[in-house]
């Protein structure tokens, strides 16, 4: 069996506006599930460093310089994001 679609009585203009309606509930749906903007996130010392493109031992110097701030529970250490991205300095040019 073949997909296909039949469109009678359909102008162009409302095939338009049907498809601009889909694909805004799709980026609406992608956009609610990719939740990049959460300032409060905690991270791993593995996800910090992807994070910030660096070697574990790098984010260990840092952290030990206080150039970085960690939160710990037991054994664990979280970096939160929001301060990470404060660390940032800019370079002058």
């Amino acid at each position: 069996m073949q997909n296909s679609i039949l469109l009678q009585n359909l102008s162009p203009e409302a095939l338009t506006e049907l498809i601009k309606a889909g694909v805004k509930s799709q980026l609406e749906d992608f956009k609610n599930s990719f939740n990049t903007h959460n300032p409060d996130e905690l991270l791993t010392r593995e996800q910090t460093c992807d994070y910030l493109q660096i070697d574990s031992s790098t984010l260990w110097h840092w952290t030990n310089k206080g150039k970085v701030v960690a939160y710990g529970i037991g054994n664990r250490r979280y970096y939160k994001k929001a301060e990470l991205l404060e660390c940032l300095i800019p370079l002058k040019k």
